[in-house]
């Protein structure tokens, strides 16, 4: 094979040196045939490719070949068969030849099939407020010393590059709703399209071309914010590429290596900090004179502005148990007392439940995302201790209750006593009618007096719910007694004797 070092040495023999063809022929032996070639030509280097590629065993097995690898082709990644299982199946129908002739052949069947079927892209320009994108990504960190798998949610906006990323424990709707508000919240507006993959969250069928038929809850938040949803042609993740280009960005710059934060408030609030220093810190793509937040800056005004949080809920209903639980996503939440026997509405947002009855909020706790958790509120069950005092020394929702200074001290003093749970109970239940900061000042009062009785505490209470005396009238000058009377007992005096 003529190497590039040979012709390199030929053309400066010729050249530099003027020696023949002959003589070169003679001293690097070659044919003079090929010194010619490559004096006349001009090429610094030559590829030899077979024109004809012999195949005398695989010829007439070619076109099955071909079928097989198709075939093979258009199944899925998972289901395609290795090239070596291909070769099985060929000798299975007869073919006596080697593996090596089906490699080589499948090697270039690959390659000619790839410049047939190459896509091209047409690059997008989106004007100032005009777009933004939305995608999920699944990312690991580790929370409190546990490796933990948190979905990140991506916004983009597509003419300023401005990005927003934050973690959440899924995928739910509600929490699509949250990472929306907060995104905007931070644009201090929105754009008036969304672009969005057919997640569940968000379209409920998909039609032919791009007909979609979306989640009721979702169009709201859309029109809720003024937003037109447009969704992404099924496998077309180039339709979205900018977001899709900021799912690998994050994940390189971001969350490698691997992020250890107590808990998902903090890596939130860490992720808005790298959001913005990236954006300040690196230029945008196309116009290179500017960093990404400069751009942004500028885009704002042309953003619909911002209208406030939508109320953004995953709403289902529920029964309660006669132990004033809800069940809800593998866990249980206290309920008032008086909601028992009735559905009520279980309203789950991002980091909160909320429960109501009627429209009436019967309960309302920080959301729960383990499994087979308890969440109680004991004052949920203090109606019940009226009829059953006895349950606030074990009831399980009272354990560990953290009651205010003055009321705590009461507690304990009680406990000594015979009747202290009943006593106890009376002050608990004073809380529901006359409120907590007044029960804890008439605690203090009754403490600071020595005592600790619940009558004590109880009758504090009613003398300050009992009206204020009235205030003292001015008298107008003209009405104002000069002498002051005297008692005169005579004429009572003469009226008994009339008697």
């Amino acid at each position: 094979m003529l190497i590039v070092e040979t012709i390199a040495r030929i053309r400066r023999e010729h050249f530099i040196k003027g020696k023949t063809i002959k003589e070169i022929a003679r001293d690097l032996k070659v044919s003079r045939n090929t010194v010619r070639k490559v004096l006349r030509s001009g090429e610094t280097s030559f590829e030899y490719e077979r024109q004809v590629q012999p195949r005398p065993k695989l010829g007439r097995w070619a076109v099955e070949l071909d079928g097989l690898l198709a075939a093979n082709a258009a199944k899925s990644a998972r289901e395609q068969l290795t090239l070596i299982r291909i070769f099985e199946e060929l000798r299975g129908r007869g073919y006596d030849g080697g593996y090596d002739a089906v490699r080589r052949y499948a090697r270039r069947w690959s390659k000619e099939r790839g410049q047939s079927t190459a896509a091209a892209y047409v690059p997008l320009s989106f004007a100032p407020g005009e777009a933004y994108q939305f995608d999920w990504s699944h990312e690991v960190v580790l929370l409190s010393g546990t490796t933990v798998m948190v979905k990140a949610a991506h916004v983009r906006l597509c003419h300023s590059r401005m990005l927003f990323v934050r973690a959440y424990p899924r995928e739910t709707q509600e929490m699509v709703f949250d990472a929306h508000d907060r995104a905007f919240a931070l644009f201090k507006g929105t754009c008036t399209r969304g672009i969005y993959d057919n997640m569940k969250t968000a379209v409920e069928t998909i039609f032919v071309g791009k007909g979609r038929l979306y989640n009721r809850r979702f169009l709201q938040m859309c029109s809720h914010y003024l937003v037109d949803p447009v969704a992404c042609t099924p496998a077309s993740g180039w339709e979205k590429g900018q977001v899709e280009n900021q799912v690998g960005l994050v994940r390189e710059r971001f969350f490698t290596p691997r992020l250890r934060f107590k808990n998902l408030d903090e890596l939130n609030a860490w992720l808005l900090d790298k959001c913005i220093a990236y954006a300040k810190a690196h230029r945008h793509p196309e116009l290179v004179d500017q960093t990404i937040w400069e751009v942004f800056e500028a885009e704002r005004p042309k953003l619909v502005p911002y209208a406030g949080r939508f109320d953004g809920f995953h709403a289902v209903t529920a029964s309660v148990s006669k132990t004033c639980l809800v069940r809800f996503d593998n866990n249980k939440y206290s309920v008032a007392a008086s909601a028992v026997g009735r559905p009520v509405e279980v309203q789950a947002y991002a980091d909160r439940i909320v429960i109501r009855q009627d429209g009436r909020i019967v309960a309302e706790h920080p959301r729960s995302f383990g499994r087979g958790d308890t969440v109680y509120d004991p004052w949920h069950y203090v109606p019940v201790l009226a009829r059953k005092p006895g349950a606030l020394r074990n009831g399980a929702p009272f354990k560990d209750w953290v009651l205010p200074a003055a009321i705590e001290r009461i507690r304990r003093k009680l406990a000594s006593t015979d009747d202290g749970n009943r006593q106890m109970v009376d002050i608990l239940n004073a809380v529901l009618t006359d409120g907590l900061p007044a029960v804890e000042a008439a605690c203090a009062e009754a403490l600071g007096h020595g005592v600790h009785s619940a009558d004590v505490v109880l009758n504090i209470l009613a003398r300050q719910r009992e009206p204020a005396p009235p205030a003292n009238i001015m008298t107008p000058a003209a009405l104002t007694l000069r002498h002051a009377p005297i008692a005169d007992c005579a004429r009572y005096d003469n009226l008994r004797r009339t008697i």
